[in-house]
């Protein structure tokens, strides 16, 4: 057992790291889904990740495949978009998440067009769908700057952020400009979508943030506890995948993201939170 599933992250330096850019990964993202999940915007992560792919693209074709280039771009578009959006929902009758969903398209549709013309169709699948096994040390660092800064901004104000999700109108009552910490929390969004970037591509990145998230909300309703917890689901379905891909030559990202809805569906099932058995388990102090 030790040969087959430890001693290939010992023996190879890319198996190596690979599992701790998942870890990292792991510290952030399912805690910002569980909000994107409680703010009722879970499509609003998905959105988000598509529009980082011009930034994403912009950095490609003026610097390669470097790491910063790329992540600086991702998240000025992603940036970018999120104010356009926010200013259009503001100062027009339109929601904001209609108002996403058409600079989320333009953004997809242009990522996609600088990376035809200025690359392969290679070029292209990487950058949409990721390539863990070669996270190298530039990787990890981006990975563990975003981590820090995430964990550092989420402790420091995590009271609005929590208020912000549960009752709005508690800040506009207090005079608290809520959009302020909406906006902050946004920001936190794409950074780790561009995190999940550097590993699992685009498209993929948003199922770190929500697959876990909906996961541990099946079972647990406390957030803290949901916090602490949800990254184990992250890291299980990554070392899935890692290891699949070693062992029989899979694409890593599917596993990953197949495992996390597998995870997913048995939730559904058998959730201490809302899954299907326990509604038709009786209780005993029920049953009079």
């Amino acid at each position: 057992m030790y040969d087959i599933f430890i001693q290939p992250f010992i023996d190879y330096g890319f198996m190596f790291k690979s599992l701790l850019g998942c870890i990292l990964i792991s510290l952030c993202s399912p805690m910002l889904g569980l909000f994107l999940i409680l703010k009722k915007m879970s499509l609003t992560g998905d959105a988000i990740s598509h529009a980082i792919l011009p930034g994403v693209a912009i950095g490609y074709a003026v610097a390669g495949l470097s790491a910063t280039i790329m992540t600086l771009g991702g998240f000025i578009a992603g940036s970018l978009v999120i104010v356009l959006s926010g200013f259009v929902s503001r100062y027009t009758k339109k929601g904001e998440d209609s108002s996403l969903a058409v600079f989320y398209l333009m953004s997809l549709a242009l990522g996609i067009l600088i990376i035809s013309v200025n690359g392969s169709n290679i070029d292209l699948l990487n950058i949409l769908f990721g390539s863990l096994l070669t996270t190298n040390d530039e990787s990890l660092a981006l990975l563990s700057s975003i981590s820090l800064i995430t964990l550092v901004t989420m402790i420091v104000i995590r009271r609005p952020f929590i208020i912000d999700c549960i009752d709005p109108e508690f800040l506009i009552h207090n005079k608290i400009n809520g959009h302020f910490y909406h906006t902050i929390f946004m920001i936190l969004v794409v950074l780790n979508l561009i995190a999940g970037f550097q590993t699992i591509g685009t498209l993929m990145a948003v199922g770190l943030l929500i697959l876990p998230a909906a996961t541990i909300r099946l079972w647990l309703n406390n957030i803290l506890y949901s916090c602490l917890l949800s990254p184990l689901i992250v890291i299980t379905a990554c070392y899935s995948g890692i290891i699949a891909s070693f062992y029989f030559n899979y694409p890593t990202t599917p596993i990953i993201i197949l495992a996390l809805g597998f995870l997913y569906l048995i939730s559904v099932f058998i959730g201490t939170n809302g899954g299907i058995l326990w509604k038709y388990i009786r209780l005993k102090h029920l049953d009079s």
